[in-house]
């Protein structure tokens, strides 16, 4: 897979085929457009091209007191794009001014003159240009000057998968890892750096993690007890393990600051510096106040029990 990130240093694609959008966490929607894009570009002998933008276009035109958390970081997308079978990533650099372009200025100084594409494609509801005045029907009016063709897909072929990444990341927001995991079509991730804690899981026998999430505009889901397999590099190699994880302030030990903390079963290393990979498979239960350690140490030693049975 090759990610091209100097847009005045691109290549000439043969029969360049082109889809345009964000596509934060790669979801089944996006899966949709993907296989459109593969498919249109295998009928013409044309090279499928995805263009992304970075950053997130709504975290530069939407002024918002509430941050747009992402579902995945530019590296995480690429490599669920490269598992869809997309080898060629362009990556916009999206600003205000390049959002304020006319729609007819962007079809011809940026698609055309960029890209000279064969063909372009894109969802029914795709937008472009200055007040998103650009759609498919502007691109179709656009067409015969160019000499490409533009092909939609309609609502009708998505209608089955109406799926949006704000209708994720609402799941996420409410603990709904299930729902999210159905949008996906995989089980939500985040990675974070293992740091040093104050150690009492140990004093009661649940050592933990605890994790650094190093990309600070990454969605971390709602407070609660989850049930995660986690991936890491050891003196062994490349494991995956599984476990149980805490998001919260521990109120218990009268906590204040929001934490995530990773149990990882039948495991003793130190660890400290690494990167951890944690895989989300079910939430277990909302983080409650117990009444002492002995409390918390009995309804932990419940939470292994059903995090072990989680398939």
């Amino acid at each position: 897979m090759q990610v091209y990130k100097n847009i005045a240093e691109l290549p000439s694609f043969e029969r360049a085929v082109i889809t345009i959008g964000t596509f934060d966490g790669v979801h089944l929607g996006h899966a949709k457009i993907i296989e459109q894009l593969l498919k249109e570009a295998r009928a013409v002998s044309g090279t499928p091209v995805l263009l992304t933008f970075y950053p997130h276009p709504k975290q530069v035109v939407i002024n918002n007191k509430n941050p747009l958390f992402i579902l995945s970081a530019q590296r995480e997308k690429y490599a669920l794009l490269e598992a869809r079978g997309i080898e060629h990533i362009v990556e916009i650099p999206f600003s205000k001014e390049f959002s304020e372009q006319p729609a007819k200025r962007y079809i011809k100084d940026f698609l055309i003159d960029k890209f000279h594409p064969y063909t372009i494609i894109i969802g029914y509801d795709h937008r472009f240009g200055r007040n998103r005045e650009g759609d498919f029907k502007l691109l179709e009016a656009e067409a015969p000057k160019y000499d490409f063709e533009v092909k939609e897909i309609p609502e009708k072929v998505l209608q089955d998968v109406i799926i949006s990444s704000t209708k994720v990341r609402d799941a996420l927001h409410d603990g709904d890892i299930a729902t999210a995991a159905a949008y996906l079509g995989y089980d939500y991730f985040f990675s974070g750096k293992v740091i040093e804690g104050n150690k009492l899981g140990r004093t009661i026998g649940y050592p933990t993690a605890n994790l650094l999430i190093e990309d600070e505009q990454k969605l971390v889901p709602a407070n609660g007890v989850y049930a995660v397999d986690v991936e890491l590099e050891t003196t062994a190699g490349k494991q995956r393990l599984k476990g149980m994880m805490n998001i919260g302030v521990r109120p218990t030990v009268d906590g204040t600051r929001r934490t995530i903390e990773v149990n990882i079963f039948d495991f003793d290393e130190t660890i400290y510096g690494e990167t951890l990979k944690i895989i989300l498979r079910k939430k277990l239960r909302d983080e409650v106040k117990f009444n002492g350690l002995e409390q918390l140490k009995e309804q932990l030693a419940k939470d292994k029990l059903a995090a072990m049975l989680t398939d």
